[in-house]
């Protein structure tokens, strides 16, 4: 599905603080990073929530990084407007990214349609929105959906209805809903389980510090990471604390790219590029000057490196063994030496 894994997003989500210049900065400054893609957020307050200001609809966690705000705001501070994303996906492409973003509700889906964008996103907070689903699979186009919160049923509720309308290739992300996330809140292991019991590929949608998490994830399989971009976390952006600057995303493309490139093959006996070194190995040699008929004892032989001379585990069958030829030390010991 993708030509790199893991590939790799930078999330722009809101940290363009509604700046197209800062916008287009980012991507630059992603593709220098070495991102395989960059993925916007397609909503308006409006396809959101409601303008209300009080209860259910004010940021109330005391651990948010949002506390206290209005929700109808919030969005309204962290959206992408809309004309906005044919020029950036425009310019993401003719720097070689693929471009894409989450569609929030079904007018974001049918918007995007019109832009023909390569494949979709579903957040986590979404994937319980079986029509916002339903939508995003009918357009025939490759799927990415982060899990969040959602226990197994509702993933495999999330699952049936994309099959039920087509074969969309679908990765399902690995993604811990708290803004920054813990890394102890990670829960890695999840991945095998998810793709076991769905089939699917996975991935992981970081929001963690750092890039521990992600390098874990590329260890144990995932074939996508998204990670949050920012250009300067001391210069705000509504997802700046857990979102990456561009040598912290180049740090993690570099890292990810090694640790899928660790994983390799199941190989034993050594890589070709070990064979070289087999010959450090231990074996035995002749430790002394000596002539033929000599009985071979522990004071005329030793085992040491390199592995030329027969191995140690002859030890105890060439002690006793009358040699028939004159030996030089360091020589290695041979069969045809003795009888």
């Amino acid at each position: 599905m993708f030509a790199n894994t893991p590939f790799i997003i930078a999330e722009l989500s809101g940290n363009h603080d509604q700046d197209f210049e800062l916008a287009k900065a980012m991507i630059h400054a992603a593709a220098q990073a070495g991102v395989d893609a960059i993925k916007l957020q397609t909503y308006t307050p409006d396809t959101m929530t409601l303008d209300v200001r009080h209860g259910e609809f004010m940021v109330s966690e005391s651990d948010s990084l949002w506390r206290g705000s209005n929700l109808y705001d919030l969005y309204a501070k962290a959206s992408t407007p809309w004309e906005w994303h044919q020029p950036l996906f425009e310019l993401a492409e003719s720097l070689g990214l693929v471009a894409f973003s989450s569609p929030f509700d079904l007018s974001a889906v049918e918007f995007l349609e019109s832009l023909d964008v390569p494949l979709y996103k579903i957040a986590s907070f979404e994937m319980t929105d079986i029509p916002l689903i339903q939508a995003v699979a009918r357009t025939g186009k490759p799927i990415i959906m982060s899990t969040g919160m959602a226990t197994k049923e509702e993933i495999d509720e999330a699952v049936a209805t994309i099959r039920a309308i087509g074969d969309n290739p679908l990765t399902l992300l690995k993604c811990t809903s708290t803004y920054p996330a813990k890394i102890e809140d990670t829960n890695l292991v999840t991945m095998a389980d998810l793709a076991q019991h769905t089939g699917c590929q996975v991935g992981l949608s970081d929001h963690t510090q750092g890039l521990g998490a992600a390098v874990a994830a590329t260890a144990l399989g995932a074939t996508v990471i998204e990670k949050h971009f920012v250009l300067d976390r001391n210069a705000g952006g509504v997802d700046a604390a857990f979102s990456m600057e561009p040598d912290e995303m180049k740090a993690l493309v570099t890292a990810c790219r090694a640790a899928k490139s660790a994983l390799g093959a199941v190989t034993y006996g050594g890589s070709d590029a070990e064979q070289a070194a087999k010959k450090y190995r231990r074996s035995i040699y002749v430790a002394n000057d000596l002539v033929a008929g000599t009985l071979l004892s522990e004071n005329h032989l030793k085992i040491i490196r390199p592995s030329y001379g027969l191995a140690p585990k002859y030890w105890p069958d060439v002690l006793g063994k009358k040699l028939i030829v004159d030996v030089q030390k360091g020589q290695p010991l041979a069969w045809d030496m003795m009888e």
